[in-house]
């Protein structure tokens, strides 16, 4: 795989999102009250098509997706997974946008991403210090 082939793919990823319209914080907002499920569908179709497409990958033996077939494990349900899914959740309520949309919207010159980005930089590096001591505190809560 060339060394440009993920810079390529996150620019093709960010403009699917900038013509699906998902850099527009009013149709984020707009789909979280429920007023229109565009981009819902949008996602249930990407999702879909995912789910699909890492079916075939792990059922590959040989050949070039064999070795990211073999890379595909299930990773176990954690406490803390559910917190982190509500921060989430809420940061991309709060700012309607979610990572993959900040960079995109950043792309297109929306400086107003920078706070989201921003976030997700401390959002990771709070995790970073703190993410093992949550989850062995969570596990004993068991």
């Amino acid at each position: 795989m060339s060394r440009f082939a993920p810079l390529l793919i996150g620019i093709a990823f960010g403009y699917s999102l900038q013509r699906a319209g998902a850099t527009d914080y009013d149709n984020i907002a707009n789909m979280f009250l429920l007023e229109d499920l565009h981009l819902a569908g949008v996602m249930g179709v990407a999702m879909l098509f995912i789910g699909v497409s890492l079916g075939w990958i792990r059922r590959q033996r040989t050949g070039p997706w064999a070795r990211w077939a073999a890379a595909i494990q299930p990773k176990p349900m954690k406490p803390g997974l559910v917190i982190g899914a509500l921060i989430f959740g809420a940061g991309w309520a709060i700012t309607g946008t979610c990572p993959g949309t900040g960079l995109a919207q950043l792309g297109e010159g929306k400086l107003v991403a920078l706070a989201t980005i921003a976030g997700m930089l401390v959002g990771t590096s709070v995790y970073m210090r703190f993410g093992a001591a949550l989850e062995s505190r969570l596990q004993r809560r068991r």
